[in-house]
């Protein structure tokens, strides 16, 4: 089966994701989340990304990106993934025994205007619509937490939004998406579909050569002919 394409474009912004095998853990104490942290940090310094908004679960993750350089942002997720893993092994004594992740990561490009807000809004709230914390900001493994904290942790991981966040940000954050947001957002995340408004996204889709992941997935339903001519 051939790969979906995947955007990777200077200055564009992206959400892109990955998941444990079979949906198996991928941190499993704390200690975990904080390696993987610092592991953020090293590939932010080794490649030319900038990270807005991110969010650690127990078998998954989140990242919100810009790349600086065309391709950049497979490269440091590339990397992230394959020294993760290599490290990961190393801990805890599993090499030999299986993938860690399912595949490769997941990613869709986002529009730079509310779109990255909601998105970011999403990543955000990923542990509060688990129900694993009451509050948003209360999830110690992503930006929101990260970005209230005072004085500011290390390493330095968040880089300055391209757009002002929100009068009462956090707060709105803790408030459900829209079912239809939260259709889009899915959606885009399953496919590697753009996200931005209806001409945007045809506009994207068509120069980045997506225009595959717009299309209904699954074999064509077959229609009776039309006019067919009566026996007689």
């Amino acid at each position: 089966m051939s790969r979906a394409p995947r955007a990777d474009e200077a200055g564009g912004l992206y959400h892109a994701l990955n998941r444990g095998n079979l949906r198996a853990p991928i941190f499993h104490k704390d200690a975990d989340y904080v390696a993987f942290e610092k592991l953020l940090g090293e590939g932010l310094e080794r490649y030319q990304v900038q990270l807005f908004a991110y969010q650690l679960m127990p078998n998954h993750y989140h990242l919100v990106l810009r790349p600086s350089v065309d391709g950049e942002m497979s490269r440091f997720m590339k990397w992230i993934g394959g020294t993760h893993t290599m490290r990961y092994h190393a801990h805890y004594g599993s090499g030999g025994t299986g993938h860690i992740y399912q595949q490769r990561f997941k990613s869709f490009p986002i529009q730079d205007d509310d779109h990255f807000l909601t998105v970011c809004r999403y990543v955000e709230r990923n542990a509060r619509r688990a129900k694993i914390v009451k509050r948003a900001e209360d999830w110690r493994w992503g930006s929101l937490w990260r970005w209230l904290a005072k004085p500011a942790p290390t390493p330095n991981l968040l880089s300055p939004w391209p757009m002002p966040r929100v009068r009462g940000w956090t707060d709105w954050v803790n408030q459900p998406l829209g079912e239809e947001e939260l259709t889009q957002v899915r959606r885009s995340a399953h496919r590697g579909s753009p996200l931005g408004d209806e001409a945007w996204v045809e506009s994207i889709a068509r120069r980045l050569n997506l225009e595959s992941t717009m299309r209904p997935r699954g074999r064509p339903r077959v229609r009776p002919a039309q006019n067919a001519k009566k026996e007689t």
